[in-house]
């Protein structure tokens, strides 16, 4: 099945830290999609994996997604760090900065591990548009689906006419 489904879904943000609210396009939009997802992956039951790149140097997790215990890193590839899980899961809902550096190699990384890995285009970003044209052209090559926040919440949903359905509804609208 090439859709996202709850039971096998993860939710992967990558390094939306406040050093790059200055750097990159889009900062503000790429955070309120990002806790669109995180807040419809709690809605579901789905776990989330937050990632720091050097905290140290590059600031915390932006506030607007709230409190997060992170997985804290060096390595570019979030699925290299140290304690970073799936819990099982064998899809990944990938989101996050940069898209052509850590987002990217993140996805690589996955794909080569069997992870089914969905990138939400409107949850990454980079300094440039390019940079980011190419991350995304680069993961879909590699074989990662290329889709939207709400494209990936209506699949991990499944129906209409839930409780849960009328939480996410409120999300995207």
């Amino acid at each position: 099945m090439r859709t996202l489904e709850r039971e096998r879904a993860a939710l992967v943000v990558v390094d939306v830290q406040e050093a790059f609210r200055p750097a990159v396009q889009d900062f503000d939009e790429v955070v309120e999609n990002t806790r669109r997802l995180m807040d419809g992956a709690r809605i579901l039951g789905i776990p989330v994996v937050v990632t720091e790149q050097y905290p140290k140097g590059l600031g915390r997790t932006a506030p607007e997604l709230g409190d997060v215990v992170p997985v804290e890193k060096t390595c570019f590839s979030a699925a290299r760090a140290e304690g970073f899980e799936l819990d099982g899961r064998d899809q990944a809902l990938v989101c996050g900065i940069e898209t052509h550096v850590c987002v990217s190699q993140t996805a690589h990384d996955l794909l080569d591990r069997g992870v089914e890995v969905h990138v939400a285009s409107d949850a990454v970003t980079s300094r440039t548009a390019a940079n980011k044209g190419v991350g995304l052209h680069k993961m879909e090559q590699s074989g990662a689906i290329v889709t939207s926040v709400e494209t990936a919440l209506f699949e991990l949903l499944g129906a209409a006419g839930s409780e849960e359905f009328k939480q996410v509804q409120r999300l995207v609208k």
